[in-house]
């Protein structure tokens, strides 16, 4: 993998290759993730400075977001295939996730490397979620979305908590958003990602995603 130092200003390292499960697998433990570029169409290999995670201690619960906790049942892996399909929906503003994104996260889910969180009301309907890769305590979010308000959010707390009780130590999201710093994402310069990433790694897997 390339060195992530090589980034340019926006967090490029390189462009190119393939998204096979060895490839994408060895960029995350490196500290890249995989996003399409527009111009030229080809995979791009990221590695922001600074980077974005939500520290496990630090996620922010606001009141009303507590009572939609209660209203919602956060399941794991039960819907992956509908949570990458809401989360690739073209009419999203900006989307980013094609179709050789949306089949590589498949395989991987189905190599048990991907995995999602979802936010199902009483009647059994899928109205929030996310997805994203665990390897050992890291799991590195890619999307979420939400058909109901806080659906997202609910499905994040979820996630959180199945954090915690694995012991798990890291949580990516790459790039801070105002509204992921609403929920205590901050941000941390490349060098200590990488840090945490090496520790992350050597731990062992959370429960819910063996």
């Amino acid at each position: 993998m390339p060195d992530p130092s090589r980034a340019d200003d926006a967090g490029l390292v390189a462009i190119g290759a393939d998204l096979e499960p060895g490839t994408i697998l060895a960029a995350y433990r490196a500290g890249l993730f995989p996003m399409p570029l527009r111009r030229p169409r080809a995979v791009g290999w990221w590695s922001p400075d600074p980077r974005g995670i939500i520290p496990l201690e630090g996620l922010r619960v606001s009141r009303s977001l507590a009572r939609s906790c209660r209203r919602y049942e956060v399941r794991v892996d039960t819907a992956f295939a509908e949570v990458i399909e809401a989360c690739a929906d073209p009419r999203r503003p900006h989307g980013w996730i094609d179709g050789a994104i949306a089949e590589a996260y498949r395989r991987m889910h189905a190599l048990g490397w991907a995995h999602s969180v979802e936010a199902w009301t009483p009647e059994g309907d899928l109205v929030g979620g996310l997805y994203g890769l665990a390897i050992g305590g890291l799991f590195a979010g890619e999307s979420m979305f939400h058909r109901a308000t806080d659906a997202s959010k609910v499905a994040l707390v979820g996630l959180v908590e199945h954090l915690r009780a694995g012991g798990a130590t890291l949580l990516d999201v790459q790039w801070t958003t105002p509204h992921l710093e609403t929920l205590g994402a901050i941000d941390v310069p490349r060098p200590t990602y990488l840090e945490l990433l090496a520790d992350a790694v050597a731990r062992p897997l959370p429960g819910a995603f063996r």
